[in-house]
């Protein structure tokens, strides 16, 4: 068995598509469609349906899929701890992955506008809440970039870490313009409120689990706010992914606004719903550990505390307008 064979699946279940995945992947669709076949080979079970379009997990796959995600994640984990030390000079950020993608680059820069220049190391997003803080706790990172909600709380000694909000963000139910409800193509927007109309109306549904952060805020919200059907359509714990398959029609998801800005601004995403309560205000929380660090760490700690106090009442450094 090999690693990049999980990676494979992992991905051929993110997409639901052979041709999307092999090009993710970088291998031709023969190749890829061969290691699939390999992995099933390997385990003795199927774990994708060929029968339907687009391709589904079967129940052997859905089972085995946090299984893989696991396993890679544990992987490259060992990897990054038997590697020798990270060059020195590089200030090291655990971060959820939604945050490298839309906060991370431009905050970055707007510090460097501030302070100097700093040279920094991502460790990749672990999947889970309490994995991701193990970056910081075991002295891997300097600081841990992440949301924040009170719902969501963090086991953290707060003599020993210190924190700061530098930005905000939204959490939204989002969905495809058109989408199909019960075999019937229906509009998107609003869809949601529907379903809370009409018991009966069971709409699709795309699900983070319960070990990541939305995953863990998603079910207290949905645990205080009006029932509605859903039926899981597919399952991943990265933002990006799932707001691609938002795009595709595959179901409601809830995504943070400066991730999907561009998709809403095109028409491609609209709000399922017209009631602020199914939103979640987020904040993004940078983390360290309260004691002294090296020179480049303080430095870094103190430009962005100095933005802070800089920035004007009412903008959030994630460059939209607080309410």
């Amino acid at each position: 068995m090999e690693i990049k064979w999980l990676e494979d699946f992992v991905t051929l279940a993110d997409t639901s598509s052979f041709s999307r995945a092999a090009e993710l992947r970088n291998v031709t669709q023969p190749a890829f469609s061969r290691r699939i076949k390999q992995l099933e080979g390997w385990l003795g079970a199927t774990l994708i349906s060929r029968a339907t379009m687009p391709a589904e997990l079967t129940p052997a796959g859905r089972n085995f899929l946090p299984v893989a995600q696991e396993a890679i994640r544990t992987f490259y984990a060992a990897r990054e701890a038997l590697r020798p030390a990270h060059e020195p000079g590089l200030i090291r950020f655990a971060a959820l992955h939604t945050l490298t993608v839309t906060f991370f680059p431009r905050w970055l820069k707007t510090l460097e506008g501030a302070g100097g220049a700093f040279s920094t190391s991502l460790i990749p997003d672990r999947g889970g809440i309490e994995a991701n803080l193990d970056a910081l706790v075991g002295d891997e990172a300097d600081f841990f970039l992440t949301y924040a909600h009170p719902e969501v709380p963090f086991h953290l000694d707060r003599g020993q870490f210190a924190s700061l909000t530098v930005g905000r963000d939204r959490l939204m139910p989002l969905v495809s313009a058109e989408i199909a409800v019960s075999g019937q193509l229906q509009p998107g927007r609003n869809l949601l409120d529907r379903a809370v109309a009409q018991p009966r109306l069971a709409i699709p549904y795309l699900s983070y689990g319960f070990n990541s952060f939305f995953g863990v805020a998603l079910s207290r919200l949905l645990l205080r706010r009006p029932p509605f059907r859903r039926r899981t359509t597919h399952e991943n714990t990265i933002s990006a992914g799932l707001m691609n398959m938002a795009v595709t029609g595959a179901g409601v998801c809830w995504l943070p606004e400066s991730l999907a800005r561009e998709e809403m601004e095109a028409g491609r995403l609209v709000p399922a719903s017209v009631d602020e309560g199914w939103n979640l205000n987020l904040e993004v929380r940078l983390y360290r550990h309260a004691a002294s660090r090296t020179g480049k760490v303080e430095d870094f700690w103190r430009t962005a505390r100095q933005l802070l106090e800089r920035a004007p009442p009412g903008i959030r450094l994630s460059g939209r307008a607080a309410p």
